[in-house]
């Protein structure tokens, strides 16, 4: 879908603003500074020391949480006082663990650790979010007596109740949506019940946390460590969540990006959190950045639970003072987020070839759902999707049951299976509510949790269909007669001669960002790129990741340099042949020590066009079914199944410059039906032996493409075998099954259908003339 590129209509600021903008700049040309802090609203002398200068900035005192703060203090010096046991409960993504590691370090200080102070971390794909009953139960055994929660608990009625019976009090800490009564707890502080306009209100959990330890360090006689020393897991954990950075969030995440930067300048054995300052090497960061955070620390961290389930050993990662431990940890972290960059490729991959099928011009909300489909990288997916189409986009799976199903079971005492589950993620983009949007269909869902921007959710496999409907009515309900189109606002038009170390100092003024002062994004106009590379990631074994980024220099008249830049998830033939417009960030690479271009997006000049060069009839040669070789074309020897396929190799005989040689053989078929009973061998052989195998080696044994072998897929599962996905593998077994046998065979059918459109297709371009051919690549290139 086409993008709108949208360029904030510049106001120029008075020339007393750009002078005041030139004393926190080393070069003294605040222009583009001065610009973009005016036309976000920072407009006079005071906001701009608040915002630039933390130390001029009044943070508010945690006491304005009112009689809750109050409240909690006093049930934790009970606690002290009667020596009881309390448990942290928190959440496994960056805000919870962080969170978790700030009431760990800062109750550490007035409880002892492991004996009347411990922490629990809710496993991401057996328990999902929020308290549960069995973890409940599990900790009133150990004789808990308190439960303290970060970032959750805030709609948890039931729950809260059930460890109330159990005689376990709860102090919730939390900035998620608010229940419609004040839940029955001894506390509750939740920014939420403050104005929209307080300092306090956007604060993540993870400074939620920070603020009932520092009433603590204001209400008990002050311990040793210092309450400072807790900030660089605050920055860690509202950066990561990409919450609003104004307010005390701004002045917190710049006082934490600070202490980050001075602990990673010790030596790993000085470093009070060596374990953080191991990640920062393994992402080749050096905490100086919040893009070290937003692109290292975050996904790291976050990475854990989506593939492993269980992220508690991240606190010990974040906490822990025993070097070669935290070591060991961050390692397996940074294994866990390699694992993840090729689960969220494969997926999304997967999500593409579904979106083809949609008409999203009849779409105002994208679900989208499918059995293989890891369920920990869903979000990150939805994300991009949303961000793609300008549609808030919902991504389910439906592999398995989920433990709430075991409860369920458990709670009704009777032998029924319920209904099998889809468990996923939803994203939100062009401030659409999504939570109210879910929210409107609770009727239809088992569990679901979130805010405006994201949601998690679950819902019986059955009501897909319905929810589908139901909320892409409600959406067009509320959007009336406005089109959703995918949004990029541009805050600058500048050249390649613009950028550098000089722009770069400039815009870091404006750090740190986030939502409500987004990133800079800037425009250049008429450029086009040179000496473009693409290659896969490795992981810190060095093992090739599936997680492509493409290098490139970037050049336009301005300057006769070029300027180096990177373009993550892409491959270098999607970057536009001749001139174009692109949306990029300017960033600074620590590792390769020079300045960047960060990619955002890119488009075709309107004044530029390919057509000269594809009118030229020597630009693609006929080799077909010959033996004749061309060292200096570009040849393609495996005969494509669609004009995109011929299109993508034009592209890249474009870009190199290079004659296209068209020089595949007519196609040896095999039949249809052979090559399913090729499958199924393949499938009972590899149930037989627990052997796994890759998707690649299927397509290329069974000669087929990837929407064909999904078919192929579905018909497997009707004779009783289950496909699984391990990280880039498949494992095939086999069950009983209930499948009707006419349900079986109009499987195989499809799946046979699939075939031999394929090679209807292989045969038409083994034979299709030239000149057709020809007429085809004269067509604009999209």
């Amino acid at each position: 879908m086409q993008q709108q590129w949208n360029l904030i209509a510049t106001e120029q600021p008075p020339e007393w603003f750009i002078e005041a903008v030139n004393h926190y700049i080393s070069n003294k040309r605040g222009h583009y500074a001065a610009q973009l802090l005016w036309q976000r609203g920072i407009q006079d002398k005071s906001q701009l020391d608040n915002f630039v200068n933390p130390q001029a900035y009044q943070p508010a005192s945690p006491f304005e949480f009112g009689e809750e703060m109050l409240l909690a203090v006093r049930r934790l010096k009970q606690a002290r006082d009667e020596q009881e046991k309390i448990v942290i409960w928190g959440d496994f993504d960056a805000d919870g663990i962080t969170s978790t590691a700030v009431l760990w370090d800062g109750l550490g200080q007035f409880f002892s650790q492991n004996t009347h102070l411990n922490y629990y971390i809710p496993n991401r794909i057996t328990e999902s979010h929020g308290l549960n009953i069995q973890g409940i139960d599990k900790l009133a055994k150990q004789g808990c007596k308190l439960i303290v929660t970060c970032d959750t608990g805030s709609t948890n009625i039931s729950e809260i109740i059930y460890a109330k019976e159990q005689g376990i009090d709860i102090i919730v800490t939390d900035h998620h949506t608010l229940p419609a009564e004040r839940p029955p707890v001894t506390a509750i502080i939740n920014p939420r019940y403050l104005p929209n306009t307080h300092p306090l209100f956007h604060l993540s959990g993870v400074a939620v946390a920070y603020k009932l330890v520092e009433a603590l360090y204001q209400s008990l006689p002050k311990p040793q460590q210092p309450l400072e020393d807790l900030l660089d897991l605050v920055a860690v954990g509202l950066i990561a969540d990409l919450v609003q950075l104004s307010g005390d969030c701004r002045y917190l995440a710049q006082l934490g990006i600070q202490r980050l930067q001075e602990d990673f300048k010790h030596l790993p054995a000085t470093r009070r959190r060596p374990g953080v300052g191991r990640l920062l090497e393994l992402c080749q960061k050096s905490g100086d950045r919040p893009t070290d955070i937003s692109f290292g620390l975050g996904p790291r961290i976050n990475a854990v639970s989506r593939i492993q389930g269980d992220a508690s050993f991240c606190v010990e990662l974040l906490t822990s003072r025993d070097e070669k431990r935290v070591n060991q940890l961050a390692e397996e972290t940074e294994l866990a987020n390699s694992r993840r960059k090729s689960l969220q490729k494969d997926v999304a991959q997967q999500v593409t070839q579904k979106l083809a099928q949609l008409d999203l011009s009849t779409t105002s909300v994208i679900v989208l759902e499918d059995p293989q489909w890891a369920v920990g990288v869903l979000g990150l997916v939805a994300g991009q999707v949303a961000q793609d189409t300008g549609r808030p986009t919902i991504l389910l799976s439906t592999e398995s049951v989920g433990i709430e199903d075991k409860e369920d079971k458990e709670d009704k005492g009777t032998i029924l299976s319920p209904p099998p589950l889809a468990r996923g993620s939803a994203r939100s983009v062009n401030s659409v509510d999504l939570y109210q949007l879910v929210k409107d269909q609770a009727h239809l869902l088992h569990r679901f949790g979130g805010h405006p921007f994201a949601a998690g959710l679950s819902l019986p496999v059955e009501n897909i269909p319905l929810f589908t409907e139901a909320i892409n009515q409600r959406l067009r309900q509320t959007l009336g007669g406005v089109t959703l189109t995918p949004t990029i606002q541009v805050d600058l038009a500048v050249t390649v001669a613009d950028l550098g170390k000089e722009l770069f100092n400039e815009l870091k003024l404006l750090e740190p960002c986030g939502m409500g002062n987004p990133v800079p994004k800037l425009l250049i106009e008429n450029c086009w790129f040179e000496n473009s590379w693409n290659r896969n990631q490795q992981d810190s074994r060095g093992k090739k990741v599936q997680y492509i980024k493409t290098d490139f220099e970037i050049r336009d008249d301005s300057i006769r340099s070029g300027f180096p830049g990177i373009w993550w998830g892409h491959y270098k033939d999607e970057l536009p042949m001749g001139r174009c417009d692109c949306i990029a960030e300017l960033d600074y690479n620590t590792f390769k020590k020079r300045y960047e271009i960060r990619l955002i997006a890119v488009r075709r000049s309107e004044s530029s066009t390919l057509q000269q060069v594809v009118n030229s009839s020597a630009l693609i040669i006929d080799l077909r079914n010959v033996t004749t070789q061309e060292d200096s074309a570009l040849l393609v020897k495996e005969c494509p199944t669609s004009w995109d396929d011929l299109r993508a190799w034009l592209r890249r005989s474009l870009y190199n410059q290079q004659q296209l040689a068209i020089a595949w053989s007519k196609p040896e078929n095999q039949q249809p039906e052979q090559i399913w009973l090729t499958l199924v061998g393949i499938a009972k052989y590899l149930s037989r032996t627990n052997q796994t195998v890759t998707r690649i080696q299927l397509l290329e044994k069974l000669g087929i493409k990837d929407q064909t072998l999904y078919f192929g897929f579905k018909a497997l599962k009707c004779l009783g075998f289950t496909v699984t996905r391990l990280d880039r593998n498949l494992q095939i077994s086999l069950h009983s099954t209930s499948v009707a046998e006419t349900q079986a065979d109009a499987a195989v059918e499809q799946f046979l259908a699939a075939v031999r459109e394929e090679q209807f297709q292989r045969n038409y371009f083994a034979e299709v003339p030239l000149s057709t051919i020809m007429a085809i690549a004269n067509r604009p290139l999209s």
